[in-house]
């Protein structure tokens, strides 16, 4: 007989495993052109060069507010500003980008 406990842990794991498939799946470049109106409506955060999008990802889709207002305290998510926007708009510049109701997470990719 199983561990209900187990079982619900294995689930759990199944669960993030396939959450992460997903999202990375979702994970695509697209031009900053194409994200002004989400940035115009104040849905998109930057995710900084050194953070895991994936990771920053998940911790939006499970809600995890102590995790997500540590990361914009450290700067490694934060807000667009708009000399940033601006920045990113002049020099054509495409992004990781990953959809996250109601946001949109950026990262600048690796050089």
């Amino acid at each position: 007989m199983t561990d209900k406990t187990e079982t619900a842990e294995v689930t759990d794991v199944t669960d993030r495993q396939a959450l992460i498939a997903r999202l990375n799946s979702e994970t695509a470049k697209i031009s900053w052109q194409e994200l002004q109106k989400h940035y115009a409506s104040g849905n998109v955060l930057g995710v900084a060069a050194g953070a895991d999008l994936i990771k920053v990802a998940i911790a939006l889709n499970e809600d995890n507010a102590t995790l997500i207002q540590t990361w914009l305290s450290d700067k490694s998510v934060f807000e667009i500003t708009d000399r940033q926007a601006m920045e990113w708009f002049n020099n054509q510049t495409t992004l990781w980008a990953l959809v996250i109701p109601p946001f949109v997470l950026v990262q600048e990719p690796k050089t």
